[in-house]
């Protein structure tokens, strides 16, 4: 297997190698898990896989979990079908830059994502280096988020469209959960910008270190979370991916976000995502609590 960079900051193409393989062999396995935690986002040609052989790789990360709205391959669990036609309406929540389901209280650790179909042109779509995002903030905004904390919410995003009755059972199922600003990556201890466009607002904002009058609170808090979402924006820290059929990607949710281009309709594009369950996340001077003790360890 030969790793090759695509950009200076996030992305790397894997090449020689059969995902297929990777199912069995714990080697070959290791490397790829290391390739990702390195370079954040793995993509790779040609990977003629089953569905079954997609969930099976995917398992190899971790328990794999569904959508509540974006439905998933009947006879697989897990396996999310994203598919588009043309008399369908482009998804809004695609063509943001986000971290998948920052709104569940354990968000996914990672996704594969596999192209089934797709336009000859167009329907990229883009990562961007969330750890990179934050290590080139000035230094005065680390030391004013460091402690802060943010609600992301299911309600506000996918179910600001939905009839009241069913957004208000989606919120019921899925409260909006408190996330740190600044997160602590649980495998590499790298700090990672972690707020996107399922963020609505800072819960721990309202203090004397912030607001001198209670008009402060407001444009200032809802000033710099702009400017913090706004940083997955700048190009140095993206990488772009063209599909072709059977082209995969696989990536670090924790540490990165990603963009669909919509710049495709009126066309069919088919994509299947298998999504794998992740820890609660902590922050800054925070203690894991998805960590093994050695009194768990042996559990």
């Amino acid at each position: 297997m030969r790793v090759e960079q695509l950009t200076a900051s996030i992305g790397a193409e894997l090449v020689d190698v059969d995902l297929n393989d990777a199912i069995h062999d714990d080697g070959l396995f290791a490397e790829i898990r290391a390739a990702l935690l390195q370079h954040k986002v793995l993509f790779l040609r040609d990977q003629d896989i089953s569905r079954a052989e997609h969930v099976a790789f995917a398992e190899r990360f971790g328990q794999l979990e569904d959508h509540p709205v974006a439905g998933s391959h009947p006879q697989y669990p897990g396996l999310v079908q994203i598919y588009k036609r043309p008399d369908q309406p482009m998804d809004r929540y695609e063509n943001a830059w986000h971290t998948d389901a920052t709104w569940r209280e354990a968000p996914p650790m990672g996704c594969v994502l596999r192209c089934l179909e797709g336009p000859e042109v167009g329907a990229d779509t883009m990562w961007a280096n969330m750890v990179l995002a934050y290590e080139n903030l000035p230094a005065h905004v680390k030391t004013e988020i460091a402690g802060l904390r943010a609600r992301h919410s299911i309600e506000a995003s996918f179910g600001a469209a939905m009839p009241i009755e069913r957004r208000l059972a989606l919120k019921e199922q899925y409260p909006d959960p408190e996330h740190p600003v600044v997160r602590v990556h649980p495998e590499t201890g790298e700090k990672v910008l972690f707020v996107n466009a399922f963020t609505t607002h800072f819960t721990n904002f309202h203090t004397a270190a912030h607001v001198r009058y209670g008009q402060d609170y407001n444009p200032g808090g809802a000033d710099l979370l702009r400017y913090l979402v706004s940083q997955a924006f700048i190009p140095e820290y993206q990488v772009r991916w063209r599909w072709k059929p059977n082209s995969m990607a696989i990536w670090d949710n924790r540490s990165t976000q990603h963009y669909a281009v919509m710049d495709y309709a009126p066309c069919h594009r088919k994509m299947e995502r298998a999504g794998i369950i992740g820890d609660k996340p902590f922050g800054i001077g925070e203690r894991d609590l998805n960590a093994r003790t050695p009194e768990t360890a042996l559990a």
